[in-house]
């Protein structure tokens, strides 16, 4: 029964052309595979090795890009299959090894751009904002010198101008009128009590009466109870403190009047700008209300003491205001442009062109006389903010050039190559070559050297170098980074690592080549105190301010 069913299947038709397509694919794969020659299907053996020689790979992992082999295969750490990272079909031999190479179609879609650079004289550029305020030497108040009502007001709304002399309210005033009756009495007794008559006249001077209206009393014999109380400045009216029919008492407010002639551009700085501002800078200041108006002053004064809530202290500026444009409470904009003097002669590089780490600063510089552009990182040591650039300490040279825009990019792609970044400072490399397989064709992971004070230990102790503690002064990570450097920077110094906290340099050395006594002396000499040497006063001063640590 089963031998007919198999029988009846083998009979039809779509199954045996089925079998035939498959025998017929099989014989063709036999017979082109196996081919020494294939014509213009594949090309000849020798021809590819040699494709392949002049046309070499790096392959690596796309999760651990430190893993460059000269071979496809396996990642040696995850077992990934490698990929190829780069083909240098360029033949430019002068690229450096660690610098990233980007054609230069690559080069133009990431916008990448460089800069020259080169030494200046920098200038702080500061931007202040602020108010017109009334000068106070200026603002005067208008009192009533004798208590009685207010008949009239001939000032009656704020912000009216007055002039000086000019009335300003009518008084009636019970005590004047006795007092004009009193000046009267004592006229008809002046040859016997001339001293009545002088103290009489004074009392009414007090009241702010002129001799001219005391000696008209005087002549006429008639007493008013009504005075006209007079300007005593000119200006305009900021404040407007009675109304007519008030009761007012000797020394009442009236009137707060401004002399609004020259005012007063009252800034706000913050502590970190001050170091950069003095009495006597020249500033430049606009109005929003006054639009392509620029007006400018002296700084006149500075205040002394911080506003605890803002953390800025107010810096003024007097203006001359002849055609009253300038009116309190306008907002302005300053800009004041501060020469750092200490700084002269030093290079000068763009904020765009840096990037931070925490405790780094690179830049890249371009390799120069390559045919593709080719980018190295270089750590620099960054002075003072000039608000869109940076004061370069160390780390660059005049002439260099450098990348100012698409550093980014940079940065990422050598990332992705396993070569140092902002974020890998020492990137271990798998070894190449055939020294690197092992005995089956497969490559060994690279081991991370050891770390701490114990591996510090197990390398001296195999290279014969020698372990020592100095003390060394220092405030920040730049100080941190500027010592290690000059120790470093001596021949037969292996490592360096100053501990921030503990003010201890932990130094790895080869005795036959150096000391601690020269290590010492390099680290004075770049700025910092230990317990041997102490820097000079020249080289202390050229320090940022984040990084002076004596008292």
């Amino acid at each position: 029964m089963n031998k007919h069913k198999i029988q009846e299947i083998l009979h039809r038709p779509y199954l045996r052309y089925g079998l035939i397509l498959l025998a017929g694919l099989f014989l063709g794969w036999l017979i082109f595979s196996g081919s020494p020659s294939g014509g213009d299907v594949t090309s000849p053996v020798g021809h590819h090795d040699h494709d392949h020689g002049e046309d070499s790979s790096v392959w690596t992992c796309s999760m651990h890009p430190q893993i460059r082999m000269e071979e496809p295969g396996d990642c040696p750490i995850c077992g990934m299959d490698l990929i190829p990272l780069q083909t240098n079909g360029s033949g430019d031999i002068s690229v450096d090894p660690d610098a990233i190479q980007l054609s230069v179609e690559a080069a133009a879609l990431a916008n990448v751009q460089t800069t020259i650079v080169s030494k200046q004289n920098p200038v702080k550029e500061v931007q202040l904002y602020g108010t017109i305020q009334v000068d106070e030497r200026l603002s005067q108040s208008q009192t009533s010198h004798v208590s009685g009502r207010i008949e009239r007001l001939y000032v009656s709304f704020t912000g009216e101008s007055v002039r000086r002399g000019q009335p300003i309210a009518t008084i009636y005033s019970p005590e004047l009128l006795n007092a004009q009756q009193e000046l009267i009495e004592a006229v008809k007794m002046k040859d016997l009590q001339p001293a009545l008559l002088q103290a009489v006249r004074e009392k009414m001077r007090l009241w702010k009466l002129t001799d001219e209206q005391i000696a008209r009393i005087e002549q006429s014999g008639e007493v008013s109870p009504l005075i006209n109380v007079t300007a005593t400045t000119s200006g305009v009216v900021m404040a407007k403190k009675v109304n007519q029919g008030d009761y007012v008492n000797t020394g009442t407010v009236l009137f707060d009047v401004a002399n609004l002639s020259q005012v007063w551009a009252l800034f706000d700085a913050y502590e970190s700008d001050l170091p950069f501002l003095k009495v006597g800078d020249r500033l430049e200041y606009t109005l929003q209300s006054l639009p392509g108006k620029t007006f400018s002053g002296k700084i006149s004064f500075i205040n002394p003491i911080l506003d605890p809530s803002t953390r800025t202290a107010k810096v003024r500026v007097e203006t001359a205001n002849p055609r009253m444009e300038l009116k309190p409470e306008m907002y302005a904009n300053a800009f004041i442009r501060a020469p750092l003097k200490q700084y002269n002669n030093e290079i000068v590089v763009p904020k765009s062109a840096i990037l931070w780490t925490g405790k780094r600063s690179i830049v890249y510089v371009k390799q120069p006389d390559t045919e593709t552009p080719a980018f190295l990182l270089r750590e620099i040591e960054v002075g003072p903010s000039l608000g869109d650039a940076y004061v370069v300490l160390s780390g660059l040279n005049e002439g260099d050039e450098i990348v100012t825009n698409g550093t980014f990019t940079i940065d990422a792609s050598a990332q992705l190559a396993g070569k140092r970044s902002m974020m890998n400072d020492e990137v271990g490399r798998a070894v190449m070559g055939h020294e690197g397989h092992t005995m089956n064709g497969s490559t060994p992971a690279t081991t991370a050297p050891a770390t701490g004070y114990e591996g510090h230990n197990m390398q001296a102790a195999a290279s014969g170098s020698e372990h020592a503690m100095l003390a060394v002064q220092g405030l920040c990570e730049m100080c941190k980074d500027r010592i290690e450097k000059a120790a470093k920077s001596v021949i037969g110094v292996n490592t360096a690592s100053w501990n921030l906290n503990t003010k201890q340099l932990h130094l790895d050395f080869d005795p036959a080549k150096t000391s601690v006594d020269a290590v010492s002396k390099a680290i004075a000499k770049a700025g910092h105190d230990t317990d041997k040497y102490k820097a000079d006063k020249a080289t202390y001063d050229a320090l940022p301010s984040c990084c002076k640590y004596r008292d």
